[in-house]
């Protein structure tokens, strides 16, 4: 057990808007010091910075607490980022208060961590299922026709929209998660936070395949004749189902997504590429 001399200043109290204050560190600093070695790392180390200078006042202790915070770390922006700020900003605290009282450390550094790592992922997959597959979809929704209107609100809405919402939500959750502490991570993962998620996933689905369904213009220009009839292909295929070469596009692009990987350059220059030659020869 580390021994801290008697000299040494007691920890400052952490209050909420000091929580806060981290979350936006994080959130404003997110994906900018960015690194294969530590991915997110360095922008929770900058999150936590006013915080760990507040709680300890010995230089070993903030060295140590630097080092703790700066190991590997990669998780989603509002529901990751906002539990683990507020989680680690209290666990730091009992830290904190330990070394300083020079009682038994059971905030050991391996505790935080795979408390860290343990909930990366998972709220990583959380967050993504809301806020990228179904918010972020809606507020797209919402601003389409406005887009096709030829308004710049068209643009800024789901953008502006989008960033206040991850902002407040993540505040919200490094609040709560500082105020309960360990007891965050349980009320994570309990049944009707699980429940709620796969509401939201299906919920995402609909809006993508409505997205996918309006706004995905796809028609055939093929048509022939038989014993001096023509035939529209575009009008056979309304017939037997409104909508299915967008839906073929759609499903096309995911399955080149599953197969090679989130390569959306690629898929943009192949996709092209295919409907430029089947226009070409008047398929499309």
């Amino acid at each position: 057990m580390k021994t801290i001399t008697t000299d040494v200043q007691a920890p400052e109290e952490i209050t909420k808007k000091d929580v806060t204050k981290a979350y936006l560190r994080w959130y404003f600093a997110n994906e900018i010091p960015h690194s294969f070695e530590r991915y997110l790392a360095p922008s929770l180390l900058y999150a936590m910075m006013p915080i760990l200078k507040k709680i300890y006042k010995d230089d070993d202790s903030l060295r140590a607490a630097y080092k703790r915070q700066l190991l590997f770390f990669n998780t989603q922006l509002s529901w990751g980022g906002g539990v683990i700020t507020g989680l680690m900003s209290s666990m730091e605290q009992q830290r904190a208060q330990e070394e300083h009282e020079e009682t038994e450390i059971l905030m050991q550094d391996d505790l935080m961590y795979n408390t860290k790592a343990g909930l990366m992922g998972a709220l990583a997959g959380i967050g993504d299922a809301i806020d990228s597959g179904t918010v972020q979809y809606i507020f797209i929704a919402i601003a389409v026709p406005w887009a096709q209107q030829g308004s710049p609100l068209g643009a800024l809405f789901p953008f502006l929209c989008f960033s206040i919402y991850q902002m407040v939500l993540g505040a919200f959750f490094a609040r709560q998660a500082f105020s309960m502490g360990q007891n965050a991570s349980g009320l994570m993962q309990s049944a009707g936070v699980q429940t709620a998620i796969e509401m939201l996933s299906v919920l995402g689905l609909f809006m993508m395949g409505v997205l996918a369904g309006n706004y995905v213009k796809v028609t055939s220009s093929l048509k022939f004749d038989i014993s001096g009839r023509e035939f529209v292909v575009q009008d056979i295929l309304n017939q037997i189902m409104p909508g299915i070469l967008p839906l073929v596009v759609v499903m096309g692009v995911y399955l080149y997504y599953t197969k090679k990987g989130l390569n959306v350059t690629k898929a943009l220059l192949w996709l092209t590429a295919i409907l430029i030659v089947l226009a070409g020869i008047g398929i499309l």
